[in-house]
């Protein structure tokens, strides 16, 4: 007797090879069998026939932790079949002091969560102690790292404070930390140097994977500086959501694929994720110079309440940078960017207009209003910005050594998060992926598709066991429908579920079934193999 047995799927066990006809045991949280008409009976049995069953999706680029202390279900995941969160794209739960711990609690929206932790496993663990329904995993932050020692100033750390950040990335690792993750396009991770983000890679160990620091106009350069970084710390490297910012970049992608191939024959292993959408979101720091926001978010504030300076950060604005990414520049202006997200009442009412129209209602110029909604909202600002190629990412989704993430939160359309836009991927990153790019362009095999989404990112990350549909592994398992599964969620109407999936479990537990969350939390805290 077996706890479960899932019956009468066509099986994609994660390893790329062709699907077959099998059923699926389960005993406790690990899988017991795999094989065609398992004999024994199952205390809970599913007949899952014409349908798909896979590992559970690995979400390798997540910022669900603020919605996930909001509603650990992380329903809009779960319903994609997603059962691993990972964390840590420059910023990580720790390690923190208590003026940072302050800070962040200052510094939160819409969604409120105390923060007693000051590592980043007590982070984790802390998530999970409150009930979660995906398992979480997260590299350290090399701009936590950053800002736990040297602070939010424009310089170097000393040789002491550079050898605490190592202490501390090495102190991570040994919690489980899945190796080193930075952002270098905002404040103050774009003040680390190269030299910096190898000996902090080195310590950390594992994976060194990077929001880059240029996605435009020095892409090409950019992606040399990650594959030195991985060569001198001696770790794989990984690309976070690898795209070409703007038009005038679209045709860098050869190049960058030229550079990653041959890095990979030559011993070094650097992958790359994506998510299938050609706007990215971040917020309207994104179209401002690093230093008008050295020094922390009030000193960013005050400065642009300087006339003298906001002249200067206008001017800015309307350049490509030449020593940052201008991302206002690489969306086309005030048309490409469409705001999602306040923190202000007073502000909400302007979600889901472009800054172009926001300029247009209040009178004044683009780059102004950028700077007036910063101050007046007291946040960054959530918007989405239009800059990358259809084709491209079509030709990404091909790259065999590409995996996903969506890079955004686990919501659901109710409540808390009713307040505020996310980029649709938040909702149909996989199931996109699954439905328009696998089964209607039919640009790489489902199953190669699965390879991707489960055990290429599980072996990468080093994790135990996950990844795969085989004896002895942990049951984080999913079943589909690979005719109808596909994403509804726009960019006009984001809050809207995916279709498709049908049944997940996390650990052996059921949290999605027929369609529907069960409620269950049995998510864990995942670490690296010793």
């Amino acid at each position: 007797m077996h706890d479960v047995v899932i019956r009468n799927g066509t099986v994609y066990d994660g390893e790329g090879g062709a699907p077959y006809a099998a059923d699926v045991a389960i005993d406790g949280d690990l899988i017991a069998a795999v094989m065609p008409a398992i004999g024994d009976r199952g205390r809970h049995e599913l007949d899952v026939s014409g349908l798909a069953v896979a590992p559970g999706f690995i979400n390798v680029l997540s910022w669900a932790i603020p919605s996930l202390f909001a509603d650990g279900r992380a329903q809009s995941d779960v319903r994609q079949g997603v059962t691993l969160e990972v964390f840590g794209e420059g910023s990580s739960m720790g390690p923190l002091t208590d003026a940072m711990r302050r800070d962040q609690i200052e510094r939160q929206a819409d969604i409120k969560y105390d923060i007693p932790w000051t590592t980043l496993r007590e982070g984790l663990d802390h998530l999970v102690r409150l009930g979660i329904s995906v398992n979480v995993a997260s590299f350290v932050g090399a701009t936590t790292l950053r800002v736990h020692e040297v602070g939010y100033d424009d310089r170097p750390p000393s040789s002491d404070e550079l050898e605490r950040m190592r202490r501390l990335a090495r102190e991570a690792a040994a919690e489980g930390a899945l190796g080193l993750g930075s952002a270098l396009i905002y404040t103050p991770g774009t003040f680390a140097a190269t030299d910096e983000l190898a000996a902090l890679a080195e310590a950390a160990g594992g994976t060194y994977i990077s929001h880059l620091r240029n996605e435009g106009e020095r892409l090409v350069e950019a992606i040399d500086e990650l594959i030195e970084i991985a060569r001198t710390a001696g770790v794989r490297g990984e690309i976070y959501h690898l795209k070409q910012a703007g038009t005038p970049n679209w045709s860098k992608l050869p190049a960058v694929i030229e550079r990653v191939e041959r890095a990979r024959a030559g011993g070094v292993d650097i992958t790359a994720d994506m998510y299938p959408y050609t706007a990215g979101a971040t917020g309207l720091n994104a179209c401002m110079p690093p230093w008008v926001q050295a020094g922390g978010f009030r000193a960013w504030l005050g400065r642009l309440r300087e006339p003298s300076l906001r002249k200067r950060v206008e001017d800015e604005m309307r350049a490509p940078g030449r020593d940052w990414e201008n991302l206002y520049v690489a969306a086309g202006g005030a048309d490409g960017i469409l705001l999602v997200s306040f923190k202000s009442d007073a502000l909400k009412p302007l979600t889901g207009k472009t800054l172009a129209d926001v300029a247009k209602i209040r009178g004044r110029s683009p780059e102004e209003t950028a700077m007036d909604l910063v101050v007046e909202d007291e946040s960054r600002v959530g918007a989405c910005y239009f800059i990358a190629s259809e084709d491209n990412v079509r030709r990404q989704v091909a790259i065999e050594w590409m995996s996903f993430g969506s890079d955004e939160a686990a919501p659901a359309p109710e409540g808390v998060f009713l307040k505020s836009n996310p980029h649709p991927r938040a909702y149909g990153t996989f199931a996109r992926l699954l439905g328009r790019y696998v089964r209607d362009e039919g640009i790489v095999p489902l199953e190669e598709a699965i390879r991707r989404l489960t055990s290429f990112p599980a072996t990468n990350l080093g994790l135990d066991r996950r990844g795969r549909l085989a004896r002895g592994y942990f049951a984080d398992v999913v079943a589909f429908d690979p005719n109808k599964v596909i994403d509804h969620a726009t960019y006009a109407d984001p809050h809207r579920y995916a279709s498709g999936v049908v049944d997940v479990f996390v650990n052996g537990e059921q949290v999605l079934r027929r369609g529907e969350h069960t409620g269950a939390r049995p998510g864990r805290v995942l670490s690296p193999r010793a």
